[in-house]
């Protein structure tokens, strides 16, 4: 099914090679623009200032007249009066603009934030200055240093419709850190994080944040990033709920999932009668031969004539039975394989997407790197997809019950034998004893898995031309690692 919104913005700039720096965003070259200042005691001072002008002034007519200048001291004070007129026309066109702007943020009917990301961006610029510019790389190595970024991040102001949406009780719920709606499940913030690295001048996004009652709700945010550093000390958020929709797209998701699953249980049955109808039929003559053959052997002298003339009968129908069941398996693996260019990159995006809620239910918090310009591969997109999916579900339900952060890195490059796909989990690892024998078949470490999994994974990835394989890492979790040969390797 179609998905109309996405977990990552679509890039418009392109990140440079690695090795060159690159240019800062724009926000890092510009000045605040001319304009009104944003806060009220600037307001109050352009409004006083002509003001104290007219004053002075008017001062000055006085002292022209006392001093015999008649004709100045007019004219000062007509100058001094239409200041003063200025002003209080400014006075109002600036309360009228506050009014006006209290009206839109208050009485909007779509959720609004005032956000401050000034030590955001800050770091950023610091980062980029010391020659970092893969931010998604940088981050999904250091989540720690995200995590961090997401706590700076300061929620001012939001308007009565927020608070009506999120059930609270009052704007005080929400005024403070950003951390504190913002989940550890949550995978977007780093996509902000890439957003304001490469200058964007617009970012959207679906995340989900938590209520105050501890309830998650999904939404679509959308903000006009500013072109000065200044600027993001005031960033203006607009969020549009989708839960509705979200849960509406999993019903959907899950309908084609069981008529999907319905289509595969009626051609396992179709599947599964062709087979014994094909094969019952030299299964039969293999058992008559042989009763035959006991029967001449049998007889007081024994036939060894027919007897072998039966066994002779009883290899050709075996061997025949052997031919039906090769062009079975040979049928099957044509049919299900849909070889293609593919790209990667977007098929593991896909497949977070498509365990967004397992992931979560299990609070892994999933980072996402893919370095740029990586090639296509000729593979079968859903049976990568599915691979990609058991790996990343292997990964989540290993650090359930495991102290501090369940961290689930999702890393894409290029490697000598084509694109590698690595899944590193922050898990207990996997015992010496088990390692070489997690792809066996029917070989599981789990009370209730089937052992059926990780070795399909390894004959799909193996059956397109890649290998599958898996180690313990450093200092804690596993990581399991496939590789496909590009499109120029086939």
């Amino acid at each position: 099914m179609t998905k109309v919104f996405s977990l990552w913005p679509a890039p418009s700039v392109q990140e440079p090679p690695p090795g060159h720096a690159g240019p800062l965003p724009r926000w890092a070259h510009r000045a605040r623009r001319a304009g009104w200042p944003s806060s009220l005691p600037s307001h109050v001072a352009l409004a006083v200032i002509p003001i104290l002008l007219a004053l002075l002034a008017g001062a000055a007519a006085a002292i022209a007249v006392v001093h015999g200048g008649v004709w100045a001291g007019l004219v000062a004070a007509l100058l001094g009066g239409g200041t003063l007129l200025a002003g209080v026309k400014l006075c109002a066109r600036l309360q009228e603009a506050r009014t006006g702007y209290e009206a839109l943020f208050e009485r909007s009917g779509v959720s609004l934030w005032r956000e401050d990301w000034f030590p955001v961006a800050e770091a950023i610029l610091a980062l980029r200055r010391a020659g970092i510019h893969d931010m998604q790389a940088y981050f999904t190595t250091h989540p720690d240093r995200a995590r961090q970024l997401r706590r700076q991040v300061r929620i001012k102001d939001v308007n009565r419709f927020t608070v009506t949406m999120m059930g609270a009780p009052g704007k005080e719920a929400f005024i403070g850190p950003l951390d504190r709606i913002l989940p550890n499940t949550d995978q977007t913030f780093l996509q902000w994080l890439v957003a304001i690295s490469a200058g964007e001048r617009l970012y959207r996004s679906e995340a989900h944040i938590t209520r105050p009652d501890g309830s998650e709700l999904e939404c679509l945010f959308a903000a006009d990033l500013p072109d000065t550093l200044e600027g993001f000390r005031d960033i203006v958020v607009t969020a549009v709920d989708i839960t509705a929709y979200k849960a509406v797209q999993s019903r959907l998701l899950q309908a084609e999932a069981e008529i999907a699953r319905a289509a595969r249980v009626t051609t396992a049955g179709t599947l599964t009668a062709t087979i014994a109808h094909e094969v019952n039929s030299p299964l039969a003559a293999i058992v008559g031969h042989a009763e035959a053959c006991r029967r001449w052997l049998a007889r007081a002298e024994p036939d060894l004539a027919e007897a072998r003339h039966a066994l002779e009968h009883v290899v050709r129908d075996s061997i025949r039975a052997r031919d039906v069941v090769t062009r079975l398996r040979s049928f099957i693996g044509n049919a299900a394989r849909r070889s293609e260019a593919v790209d990667l990159v977007q098929v593991t995006r896909e497949a977070i997407l498509l365990i967004e809620r397992e992931l979560r239910a299990s609070g892994a918090s999933v980072h996402f790197d893919a370095g740029g310009g990586l090639p296509l591969v000729t593979a079968d997109p859903v049976q990568i997809q599915q691979v990609v999916v058991n790996l990343m579900l292997n990964g989540a339900q290993a650090m359930i019950g495991q102290p501090g952060p369940h961290d689930l890195t999702v890393r894409l490059s290029r490697s000598d034998e084509g694109v590698q796909v690595e899944v590193r989990d922050g898990g207990p690892g996997i015992d010496a004893s088990h390692l070489p024998r997690v792809f066996e078949p029917f070989y599981s470490t789990k009370p209730d898995g089937m052992g059926m999994g990780l070795a399909i994974c390894r004959n799909c990835v193996e059956a397109h031309g890649g290998r599958l394989w898996a180690e313990n890492a450093s200092p804690r979790g596993a990581v399991f690692r496939f590789v496909l040969p590009t499109v120029e390797q086939q």
